[in-house]
Parts: structure tokens; sequence; C-alpha cells
């Protein structure tokens, strides 16, 4: 999944978006660019792979892009849509 757009979850409740650089998956790290993270998310997105596959909906706490973030604890990776890569790049915080 390297050069691709993803929903990563953490062991620490993070769930970010954007595009993997590098995955180690046994010391379970990941590097990110355009990087943002979800704060919240409405009921309306089903969950965390909600995001990966409509995007953030209304209501949803969209963080602005970070150039680059080393990821730890990574708990998964999930490829996006081109539909929801729209919806967390547009950057929403409602």
């Amino acid at each position: 999944m390297i050069g691709r757009k993803v929903v990563v979850t953490t062991e620490f409740r993070g769930v970010f978006f954007g595009v993997l650089t590098t995955y180690d998956q046994i010391a379970r790290t990941a590097t990110l660019v355009g990087c943002r993270n979800c704060v919240y998310w409405p009921q309306e997105n089903h969950g965390f792979v909600g995001l990966a596959v409509d995007g953030p909906k209304d209501g949803a706490r969209i963080g602005p892009a970070a150039e680059s973030m080393d990821l730890v604890g990574i708990t998964s990776l999930t490829p996006c849509t081109d539909q929801a890569s729209e919806a967390w790049e547009a950057g929403i915080w409602s």
C-alpha cells in the first residue's frame, strides 16, 4: 500500500489519513505525508471504515494537514476510495 492514500488507526485511539510512505509491520510504525487526524466523526460515518470508504461526513472534525508524521502502535491500514480522499482533503471541522 506504499504510495496510496490510507486511513490508519493506532492503539492510542488515533485515526489518521494521508499518503503512506513507509510501513514496518513488525515495529508497527508508519509514515504518512499530507497527514490529517480525525478528532471526531458522526454516527453517519459508521465507524473508521466508513471514513476510508465515504470520507468524513458533516459534523466530523478533521485537523489541518501536517507535511509528514511518524505513527507508532499501528492497528490497521485501510485504503481510501477517491471519494473519501476528497472529503478528507477538504479538512472539515464542524
